[in-house]
C-alpha cells in the first residue's frame, strides 16, 4: 500500500470513526440509506456492486449492504476497518454481501485488484488522501460501464482553505495533550458563529437543533465531525467547476451536484460514466 504522506501526520480519523460507534443506531443508518437513496434517486441497491472507499465508520456501507447492494468496503486507517467489521458484526453477522478490506486509494495495483462497480462512492474522503487527483483519478477508474461515481470534495474558498489547513495541520503537530484545548477552542469558536448567524435570521430553534437533529443529516453526529473538521488532515479542496472538468475528461456526465453555498463543507457531485 502506498499513501502520498506519511503516517505520523495524518489525522487520526479511525479514533473519531470508532468513538462514533457509540451513537449510531437504527435511527441514524435509516438516515444514511435515505440520503443514499435520495442523491442516487434510486429505492434499491439491490443487484448493483457497491465500492465505499475510505469507509470510515463503515455507516455508508452497511446502509449500501441494507439496501441490497454487494458491498467492498475499504480503509487506509486500521482502526476504520475495525469500525466497518463492528458494525457488519452488529448488524450483519452472516457478513454475506459485505466484504471489508484494509488498503490505499493511492494504490493502483490495490485498486486494479477490486475490479469495477456500478456504484463507487466517496464521501469527504478523497480530499484527504494527501493526493486529491490521484486519487479522484482512480476512483473514475473502479467505476464499470454505466456506473455512477458519489463523491464529496470540500469546497475551495481561497484564502479561507488555506488558512483551515493550517488549523488542521496545527492541531496534528501539537504534542496530545494540547490536542483537547486547541479542539474545544476552535468549537467554541464555530458554534458561537453558527449562534450568532441562527439568532441574526430570527430561527433560534436552530441552535438546539443544530445537536438534538444533527443526525438527520446522512446519520451522522456534530461532535465528531466537527472534530474532523478541525483535525482533518491532510487536506485539499477544489471548486465545483474542477471537479466537473477533471471527470468530464474522463468520460463521465454530472448527473446531480449539490453544493455548500460557497461557505465551509463539500460539495456533493454524482456522476455517470458515458457509454
Amino acid at each position: 500500500m502506498t499513501t502520498a504522506v506519511a503516517t505520523e501526520t495524518r489525522f487520526e480519523f479511525g479514533s473519531n470513526w470508532s468513538r462514533f460507534l457509540a451513537v449510531v443506531n437504527d435511527e441514524r443508518i435509516a438516515e444514511a440509506e435515505r440520503s443514499l437513496m435520495e442523491m442516487l434517486a434510486v429505492s434499491s441497491l439491490r443487484g448493483r456492486r457497491f465500492l465505499d472507499i475510505g469507509s470510515g465508520s463503515g455507516l455508508f456501507s452497511l446502509a449500501a449492504r441494507r439496501l441490497g447492494a454487494d458491498v467492498v468496503s475499504f480503509d487506509f486507517d486500521p482502526l476504520s476497518v475495525g469500525c466497518a467489521e463492528e458494525l457488519r458484526r452488529r448488524y450483519a453477522p452472516d457478513g454475506h454481501g459485505w466484504r471489508i478490506e484494509r488498503g490505499s486509494a493511492l494504490d493502483e495495483a490495490f485498486m486494479r485488484s477490486l475490479g469495477q462497480f456500478d456504484v463507487v462512492y466517496s464521501w469527504g474522503v478523497l480530499h484527504h488522501t494527501g493526493a486529491m487527483w490521484r486519487a479522484l483519478d482512480l476512483a473514475c477508474n473502479a467505476v464499470g460501464e454505466h456506473g455512477r461515481l458519489f463523491i464529496a470534495i470540500y469546497n475551495d474558498q481561497g484564502k479561507k482553505s488555506v488558512w483551515w489547513r493550517e488549523v488542521k495541520r496545527t492541531y496534528n503537530a501539537l504534542p496530545a495533550p494540547l490536542r483537547v484545548p486547541y479542539l474545544l477552542m476552535f468549537a467554541a469558536a464555530l458554534e458561537t458563529g453558527a449562534t450568532a448567524v441562527a439568532l441574526a435570521r430570527m430561527q433560534p430553534r436552530r441552535i438546539l437543533d443544530r445537536w438534538t437533529r444533527y443526525h438527520s443529516v446522512r446519520g451522522m453526529s456534530r461532535w465528531h465531525d466537527i472534530v474532523d473538521w478541525i483535525g482533518g488532515y491532510p487536506f485539499e479542496v477544489a471548486s465545483p467547476e474542477a471537479v466537473f472538468d477533471f471527470c468530464r475528461e474522463r468520460q463521465f456526465g454530472l448527473e446531480r451536484l449539490r453544493t455548500c453555498g460557497g461557505r465551509m463543507g463539500c460539495n456533493e457531485f454524482v456522476f455517470s460514466r458515458s457509454s
